[in-house]
């Protein structure tokens, strides 16, 4: 559907992920710890409504988890002026923004994860 609009997305996540998450720590080896840590996503909802699929842990129809662990246990609500200016996008556009995205914050200072 090249019609649906998708959106990335930030949001801020409590310093606790960074001592309690090793992936995190292994995925960001640079941080200094000055600047927050952060999720990046893309969806075809708007960032409020994956914000919330992800806090309540969701699941799909078929009972596979739809939402990030890393979110939904350390989640503590949306970073706009980090990716308003970006949306909205195509698919394949947010797909390849996500990861730009999320690497460019990490060259900011920020500690971030991404899928």
């Amino acid at each position: 559907m090249a019609s649906q609009r998708y959106s990335v997305y930030v949001v801020e996540l409590k310093r606790s992920v960074w001592t309690e998450r090793w992936q995190l720590r292994r995925r960001n080896p640079t941080y200094n710890g000055m600047k927050e840590c952060l999720y990046v996503g893309m969806t075809s909802l708007s960032p409020q409504q994956r914000l919330t699929k992800h806090m309540t842990g969701a699941r799909s129809k078929r009972g596979h988890r739809i939402s990030s662990s890393i979110v939904k246990n350390y989640g503590l609500y949306l970073r706009p002026s980090l990716y308003a200016h970006l949306n909205p996008l195509t698919k394949m556009e947010a797909q390849d923004i996500e990861m730009r995205l999320a690497k460019r914050l990490q060259k900011q200072g920020y500690a971030v994860w991404w899928n």
